[in-house]
């Protein structure tokens, strides 16, 4: 989900495992020559997730990585199966009220461009839960430093 922490956990991680870190919004920038923002307000969000699965497919399909999808690639059933055929997927799980601190603080998310936003982070929540459950693993991210979150993930991981 945005805000649950990927990207700094992510990082945090991938410096813990000495591995590479990839957030595939960047790289999905970098292919489309626009912003995540831009490309939804051009292109809108089916081409969006469009190229954000082939985005994935070449990083899954590369060396191995940690990396940060955007909240709503796991929801595509393609991408999913990939992710779950060539990974180790994580749902970072946190309260929406720490969410909702996080993501309020820049007004860059294009799935909370709503006459009520907050509403719409819920009601995107509700919605996400059941397809995020399907992840490997599930850590509790909340509102702690992320350095917690990496910690779980290696126990859960086996790599102490």
């Amino acid at each position: 989900m945005m805000g649950a922490g990927k990207s700094t956990v992510g990082r945090k991680l991938a410096e813990s495992l000495y591995s590479d870190f990839v957030d595939s919004d960047d790289e999905i920038e970098k292919a489309a020559g626009l912003t995540v923002q831009e490309i939804f307000e051009r292109l809108g969000e089916p081409e969006f997730r469009r190229g954000e699965r082939r985005v994935i497919e070449r990083l899954v399909n590369g060396p191995p990585i940690v990396l940060a999808t955007g909240g709503g690639a796991y929801l595509d059933p393609v991408t999913r199966a990939l992710l779950k055929e060539k990974a180790t997927t994580i749902w970072l799980r946190a309260d929406l009220d720490v969410i909702w601190k996080r993501v309020s603080r820049r007004d860059t998310r294009p799935l909370l461009k709503r006459d009520n936003p907050k509403q719409a982070l819920a009601d995107l929540a509700v919605a996400r839960a059941p397809v995020y459950a399907e992840a490997d693993i599930v850590i509790e991210s909340g509102d702690a430093p992320a350095t917690e979150a990496v910690k779980a993930i290696r126990e859960a991981l086996k790599l102490g």
